[in-house]
């Protein structure tokens, strides 16, 4: 499962954040990856609640991961809690925004 769950979020870092041109991993907004047979269950978050690209990239996410020939069913759930913060962020994300 931990090969699968790596497969995945090395797709997601193919998902860019239009405005930030940084991955949605590094940038911190993919919480979790949870796999259940060919099944996988993506915790993310964004910046803010008032973010106008959530279903965007949402629907970026579960594309990007159907794209891993294990899975064939993704469920991408959108959480507020924990709120996202530049914390989560990768160290090279940080850098890149002079952070």
């Amino acid at each position: 499962m931990e090969k699968i769950k790596q497969k995945i979020i090395d797709k997601l870092r193919e998902v860019l954040d239009p405005e930030l041109n940084i991955n949605v991993v590094d940038l911190g907004l993919i919480y979790d990856v949870e796999i259940q047979g060919k099944k996988a269950h993506i915790i993310m978050s964004f910046t803010s609640p008032g973010c106008p690209m959530v279903r965007f990239l949402a629907g970026q996410v579960e594309s990007k991961a159907l794209e891993v020939e294990e899975i064939d069913d993704v469920l991408v759930e959108v959480v507020w809690d924990p709120p996202w913060t530049p914390e989560k962020m990768s160290r090279e994300a940080r850098e890149a925004l002079g952070i």
